[in-house]
């Protein structure tokens, strides 16, 4: 699997709240961080809980994928979601910091992301 694959799959079960497509993306022993002051959720059970638990509150999500920037294993690629979160709608810009395993599937997985009431469309020279 490509980085643009991976990307495009993450993208796609995140539209489609797939806890189980998203959890098939990253190794037996990743590592996937939300926030830098939060332990890491831990394998694919971890991925699989986090999102069934996060995406639970969410509906009619749009996700963009930028185009990812690689170097060796490491990748980073923007995302930009619009969605109704616990009833609000929102727009949520990030980024994520991937390593991957010679397989294909993500081994470690750093977010960082903004909030912003309603649904904002990217900028120009986003995703680039």
């Amino acid at each position: 699997m490509t980085v643009e694959e991976w990307a495009e799959a993450y993208r796609r079960a995140w539209e489609e709240r797939d806890a189980e497509a998203a959890a098939a993306l990253f190794t037996e022993d990743s590592e996937y961080r939300t926030q830098p002051f939060l332990e890491p959720h831990r394998g694919q059970d971890g991925v699989r809980a986090y999102w069934e638990r996060v995406t639970a509150t969410q509906a009619d999500v749009s996700v963009r994928m930028g185009r990812p920037f690689a170097d060796g294993e490491r990748v980073t690629v923007e995302f930009w979601t619009t969605m109704v979160n616990d009833g609000a709608e929102i727009t949520l810009a990030g980024s994520l910091l991937l390593r991957f395993a010679p397989d294909g599937r993500c081994e470690r997985l750093r977010e960082y992301w903004l909030v912003e009431p309603g649904r904002h469309p990217p900028h120009d020279g986003w995703g680039e």
